[in-house]
């Protein structure tokens, strides 16, 4: 039987903003620039302000991960003229092995004048994506529910004093003929949070679940740089 907690998404690890590190291989400059990418989009966003931002280059590699860790559903990688093989696989196989999710790499190459070869230009592209990785500032992801409660005046504090301990975030609150909470709370915790939430309410509270990953007010990723 499938542990339906076992299926959730976890909490991982995702770039907290965008890094990148240059290094030079017989000649050739190549500049690794790494960043959060949630979607597809945003990690072809990103390819696209930073090819735009190095247009000269001889060529601007690149490779994202969107979801989480490990996760090649939504990856993608493109050896933008160099040898088939040769840039974007390495630099997908970096990412795949680093333990971070969401994020997006572009490895921008300035010839040197001397050839690498294709052993070379794969250790040149996959090392450029580890070395901006080791020092590449990360944070973490929290798939979250957003949670409605409307509950007695009278189970409102009791029901705050749960938030900390299930790393609830209050999106919204509200005073009518009841207290309405509208809140974050972690996918891995709701189960928990709302055996809790109906059990210090005394089954009073009215309870609505609603979309996943709702924007909780906190300080987002930078995009500096890219």
């Amino acid at each position: 039987m499938t542990d339906p907690q076992a299926a959730r998404p976890r909490r991982y690890r995702i770039p907290a903003q965008t890094c990148r590190v240059e290094q030079t291989v017989d000649k050739s400059r190549f500049i690794a620039t790494l960043g959060p990418a949630r979607t597809v989009e945003e990690a072809r966003a990103f390819v696209a302000r930073v090819s735009n931002k190095f247009p000269n280059a001889t060529h601007n590699c690149w490779a994202y991960l969107v979801g989480p860790p490990g996760d090649t559903r939504r990856a993608g990688m493109s050896d933008a003229g160099e040898p088939p093989g040769t840039a974007g696989r390495p630099m997908l196989a970096a990412l795949v092995g680093s333990g971070i999710g969401d994020i997006v790499a572009v490895v921008t190459r300035y010839f040197g004048g001397r050839k690498l070869g294709r052993g070379g230009l794969v250790r040149a592209y996959g090392g450029a994506v580890k070395h901006a990785l080791e020092v590449l500032p990360t944070t973490d992801y929290v798939p979250a529910v957003e949670v409605t409660i409307a509950a007695p005046y009278a189970a409102i504090y009791r029901l705050k004093s749960l938030l900390p301990a299930h790393e609830a975030a209050v999106l919204d609150e509200s005073y009518g003929t009841s207290v309405v909470l509208r809140l974050a709370v972690p996918e891995d915790r709701i189960d928990g949070f709302l055996e809790a939430a109906r059990g210090i309410t005394d089954g009073k509270a009215e309870i609505t679940l609603g979309r996943r990953n709702p924007d909780v007010p906190t300080s987002p990723p930078t995009d500096e740089g890219a």
